[in-house]
């Protein structure tokens, strides 16, 4: 079989390489640790012209109609720059949800917002515990007089001080098992909730503590089946890890590009540290890691679209190696970087700390490892 990105995913990878080059590139993260919050709405409105917000948002509703293979390359290369902005959340996990479970009139409010970048999602799933499980869910909403009532707190929401909309598992029925969790639809400009901002080590991608004290939302804002949503949120989530495995190729690309780079050009004893053989060693282990990491990454993309018998254990172990090798890759360029690695002027520390805080996003590597032994029946 051959993997290989098509022509036209491979146009997709140019045009967003050059678009984000003419931004700035790794400015563009930089400024938005400085404050300046508003590039990320100009780089939104920029991705929207450009017709990145709409690749698998089906053409009836603006966008182009592609599959979620379409969305690796555009994401290695947000993942090469460090881009901020809920971008994975929204393409890759809000667009599936609405696109299978959405309600006509849910589809028709949302994925043209999409498509035009005046509407981003996240997922607010977490709660005091920040376990990744059906038992974690407490959120109360009591269903009355044709709308719910919300009273909890999610934690930990990645970009919930920009998204305009929360995707919001809910505790409608039930205790502690998968049956009884709801999934609805939170719009902030429809609803009294308290955003606090969290502190973040990654500041590209920041987090917030979101309370809802008696918030009312409509019953029509009920995406998918009532007490039936956790099963439509896990297969959503095949999506959103699939996304984050190819921004994380991005930065492992990056990262080794920056090594080589800087192993040709640092001078000591005379020569480039690069021909030194400890340096060789570690710039061919961050090869092989690039190289495995993308493999795995456009198989498991290859899985999701083609619904694949292995699908699950695809992306599970895509994701844990990934996650792995982003941190493995990211830590050896610091040290190849010396001192210098660990300085501020350098960009070391930027793929480091985003490879730090997306290794445990939704699960760790081990907990990866266990689906797809599950899977394989181990």
């Amino acid at each position: 079989m051959d993997f290989a990105l098509n022509e036209d995913q491979e146009m997709f990878q140019t045009s967003t390489r050059q678009y984000l080059k003419s931004k700035g590139g790794l400015d563009i993260p930089r400024r938005y640790m400085d404050g300046e919050a508003h590039i990320l709405q100009e780089m939104w409105h920029g991705l929207a012209q450009q017709g990145y917000l709409g690749v698998n948002v089906s053409e009836r509703y603006g966008g182009l109609g592609q599959g979620s293979l379409s969305l690796v390359p555009i994401l290695e290369e947000m993942g090469r720059a460090i881009i901020p902005g809920p971008y994975p959340e929204t393409m890759a996990i809000a667009v599936p949800l609405l696109e299978a479970y959405g309600t006509e009139e849910q589809k028709e409010k949302y994925l043209p917002e999409i498509v035009d970048g005046k509407r981003k999602l996240t997922l607010a799933l977490l709660e005091s515990n920040g376990e990744n499980s059906p038992e974690n869910i407490q959120l109360a909403a009591n269903e009355e007089d044709g709308e719910y009532t919300l009273h909890g707190t999610k934690v930990l929401v990645p970009h919930g001080d920009v998204a305009d909309t929360l995707i919001v598992p809910v505790r409608t029925g039930g205790v502690h098992s998968e049956y009884g969790i709801s999934l609805l639809l939170v719009d902030r400009e429809d609803t009294n909730i308290e955003i606090q901002e969290q502190q973040s080590f990654e500041q590209t991608r920041k987090i917030a503590k979101i309370k809802f004290k008696e918030t009312k939302v409509a019953k029509q804002q009920l995406l998918g089946p009532k007490n039936a949503g956790w099963g439509a949120l896990q297969s959503a989530m095949n999506d959103l890890h699939v996304a984050l495995c190819s921004t994380m190729v991005g930065g492992i690309d990056r990262v080794v590009e920056m090594a080589n780079e800087y192993g040709q050009t640092r001078m000591q004893f005379g020569q480039p540290i690069g021909r030194f053989q400890a340096i060789k060693h570690r710039i061919v282990d961050m090869r092989m890691d690039l190289e495995s990491s993308r493999s795995l990454t456009y198989y498991a993309a290859w899985a999701l679209e083609n619904n694949a018998e292995d699908m699950i254990e695809a992306i599970a172990l895509a994701r844990s190696f990934t996650s792995e090798a982003f941190v493995r890759t990211a830590s050896e360029n610091v040290q190849i970087h010396g001192g210098m690695g660990f300085t501020w002027e350098f960009d070391c520390h930027l793929f480091l700390k985003r490879a730090r805080a997306l290794e445990n996003y939704l699960g760790s590597s081990d907990d990866c490892l266990e689906i797809a032994a599950g899977e394989l029946g181990w």
